[in-house]
């Protein structure tokens, strides 16, 4: 996923802006793996061969997100805010 796609994103619960942790990009510099955080509710949303998981929270296939989440130490606590304690930027 690229950069300048990311920032034209917004949460899609409140429309509030993103930040963004990277994790992984390729050599183009475009981003593979990652987490997206809502500056106002706190949701996470990861970023998982490129693509952004954004769907509500009932239809999020956890199978997809799990080894991003294993790899990474990381737990998205999905419908719950708070997941991860600090702000997420580039």
């Amino acid at each position: 996923m690229r950069l300048k796609t990311i920032e034209k994103l917004c949460c899609p619960f409140d429309k509030q802006n993103l930040n963004l942790q990277v994790l992984v990009k390729d050599t183009n510099q475009n981003i593979i793996e990652g987490v997206l955080s809502c500056v106002h509710c706190q949701r996470k949303y990861p970023i998982v061969y490129g693509v952004p998981i954004m769907s509500p929270d009932e239809y999020r296939q956890i199978q997809l997100e799990q080894p991003i989440m294993e790899q990474w130490k990381l737990d998205f606590n999905i419908g719950h805010p708070g997941a991860i304690d600090q702000p997420i930027q580039e």
